[in-house]
């Protein structure tokens, strides 16, 4: 029973994982995109696309969090912080459709900077 126990945490803290290292990567990605959005033609598309994964990667960290912290008896703290990034992913999504690149683009560093050091922690 204990095996079981533990083999479950390890998938939960395994997929957790993914989840963080999958936020991560699509904010450094938004990074890029808008470094393109301001030197081609195409790089308006990237980045709003972009946004919407990025997004969607904070939903999944939201839900990794909660599944591996409740089923599978992880910790707490990943559910405590996953909503804030989808909190700060919600706040970077209105400041750019308004078009606020003097918060919009420190917000962003901020984002790939927690990220990392949750990605870092886990």
């Amino acid at each position: 029973m204990a095996t079981q126990v533990t083999a479950t945490a390890q998938r939960g803290s395994t997929f957790l994982q993914i989840t963080i290292a999958l936020q991560t990567l699509t904010i450094f990605l938004q990074a890029i995109s808008a470094g393109l959005l301001l030197t081609s033609s195409y790089g308006e598309v990237l980045h709003s696309v972009g946004a919407r994964v990025m997004y969607g990667a904070s939903m999944l960290y939201l839900l990794a969090a909660v599944l591996a912290w409740k089923p599978c008896g992880g910790s707490p703290r990943p559910v405590w912080h996953a909503p804030g990034f989808l909190v700060l992913a919600s706040v970077q999504v209105v400041l750019g459709i308004a078009h606020v690149p003097s918060l919009h683009l420190p917000l962003g560093v901020l984002m790939f900077g927690l990220s990392v050091l949750a990605l870092a922690r886990r």
